[in-house]
């Protein structure tokens, strides 16, 4: 199971996994996604300081996000992300299409 904390913060979402994200729970993150995204947020910034490690199913969950927050004209912006993870966003060159900042902070002033 996967923990998810998420804080409403002024029109935007702040949302951080906590702890892997591959097929066995990524689906239950998409769920917790979709419901931010229900709520039509000026922006949702996934936090991802506190995921070591996202196999494929992950990073699918995220386009998926992506494309349903541009849709609904709701900013996604991921930050925090680990090395590891990092390196999955650079090899699928998805670091051109997300908008990734450093911390929270910086999502939040992108």
């Amino acid at each position: 199971m996967l923990e998810v904390n998420t804080q409403n913060a002024g029109g935007s979402i702040v949302m951080t996994p906590v702890g892997d994200v591959d097929l066995s729970c990524s689906r239950e993150l998409q769920g917790h996604i979709k419901r931010a995204l229900e709520g039509k947020p000026k922006s949702l910034v996934v936090n991802l300081e506190k995921v070591p490690y996202m196999d494929s199913s992950g990073v699918a969950t995220l386009v998926e996000a992506m494309q349903i927050a541009r849709k609904q004209g709701t900013r996604l912006v991921l930050c925090g992300l680990q090395d590891k993870v990092r390196s999955i966003f650079e090899i699928a060159r998805l670091d051109r299409v997300f908008t990734i900042a450093s911390d929270v902070q910086a999502a939040a002033a992108s």
